[in-house]
């Protein structure tokens, strides 16, 4: 398959392999954070860590969007559909993340509530199109990348004037989690998490593009390498950042050039930024609140917005004590370091959100390494 099977190919894999080996410097300890959770499981499923030196250390971020959402967020979306008795879609990850005392939206649906699973934001539309006596609301998760599709959702519900339906908004920014991984005592003091440089997002970047990165290499000195999700985009990419780290330097480089641009998707930018402006802060689940790093629905859309057409109860729901996926998500812990991994905690049965998600480093770990006697982490 063509940009797939070529970017799987064994012997380059070992080719760049023992460049990296050959390039890295013995007396020097090299620490990669990869942002998004989609390298994260790459990087278990190819057995990257096998591949690499020890001293090459990769770190896993906060880069999953089901993972992120914090507790009451998750609490909010079950009040919609259980004390508001509306239509709830829901990407099918999000439904299984537990809220306050384990509670799932999955279980709510078990209840009697009325929650469903849908692929997109335009599936949601449908519904509210087909049942037009009932409040269908949204539930929209994700980064930069799944953004555009709710925006476009929302300019259609508007010019059809379909008054039923609204979005929960829970979208994020890339850039400002960054950001304060990069301010947090942990990796600015080097001390629990020595950082070097990071692995750049994919999907985010085809809509972000590169430039926004140029500030973290140029304020924090740290290089930043875009890169695909194939094993082979993953390899190059920790080859440059270690030659970037070797030479001294700290740039913004793409390794992803079949599909990121500097510059993004424009139209997808122009979009987004009609529909939507940014929170003055958001919390993420392990990062706490974080800065203008959330989206909600500007005024001109405010019909839309579940938020202002619901009264939420606020919800003091935090995470079950014995979870470590906050500290994970900050890359200061990793799955082995948690004591229901692989026993209280399972796919089947999560305890944390980094266990359900598809893009989670739970998830990655229990079912690609955990056998391994090594640790990417």
């Amino acid at each position: 398959m063509k940009y797939v099977d070529e970017y799987r190919d064994g012997k380059t894999a070992r080719h760049i392999a023992a460049k990296i080996r050959a390039e890295v410097e013995p007396d020097r300890s090299y620490a990669f954070m990869e942002f998004c959770g989609g390298h994260t499981h790459a990087i278990f499923r190819y057995g990257i860590p096998d591949l690499l030196p020890d001293n090459v250390r990769m770190i896993h971020g906060p880069g999953c969007p089901v993972c992120v959402l914090p507790v009451p967020r998750i609490d909010a979306a079950i009040e919609l559909a259980v004390d508001h008795d509306v239509i709830l879609c829901s990407y099918g990850d999000m439904m299984r993340v537990p809220g306050s005392n384990r509670r799932s939206l999955l279980k709510a649906k078990a209840d009697g509530a009325d929650i469903r699973m849908v692929y997109s934001c335009a599936d949601a539309l449908a519904i509210a199109r087909d049942n037009p006596q009932r409040q269908v609301v949204f539930f929209a998760i994700g980064f930069e990348t799944t953004t555009p599709p709710t925006a476009l959702v929302i300019q259609q519900a508007k010019k059809l004037g379909i008054a039923n339906f609204s979005v929960f908004c829970n979208h994020v920014l890339t850039p400002s989690a960054i950001s304060t991984i990069l301010e947090s005592p942990e990796v600015r003091d080097m001390g629990v998490v020595p950082l070097n440089g990071f692995i750049g997002p994919a999907h985010v970047s085809t809509v972000i593009g590169s430039q926004p990165y140029e500030y973290f290499a140029e304020e924090y000195q740290k290089p930043v390498v875009i890169a695909g999700f194939e094993p082979l985009d993953v390899l190059q990419a920790i080859l440059m950042l270690i030659r970037q780290v070797n030479e001294g330097r700290a740039e913004v480089e793409n390794e992803f050039v079949r599909a990121v641009t500097e510059h993004g998707n424009m139209k997808a930018k122009a979009l987004v930024a009609e529909i939507f402006e940014m929170r003055p802060e958001f919390e993420w689940r392990g990062l706490g609140l974080v800065p203008y790093s959330g989206l909600r629905i500007k005024a001109p859309y405010a019909e839309f917005d579940a938020e202002k057409r619901f009264a939420l109860a606020p919800s003091l729901g935090r995470d079950h004590k014995a979870c470590e996926c906050p500290a994970i998500l900050r890359g200061v812990k990793t799955p082995k370091d948690c004591k229901l991994f692989g026993k209280g905690c399972t796919p089947e049965n999560p305890v944390g959100s980094c266990m359900v998600s598809s893009e989670g480093a739970c998830a990655a770990y229990y079912s690609y390494g955990r056998h391994q006697q090594r640790s990417a982490g």
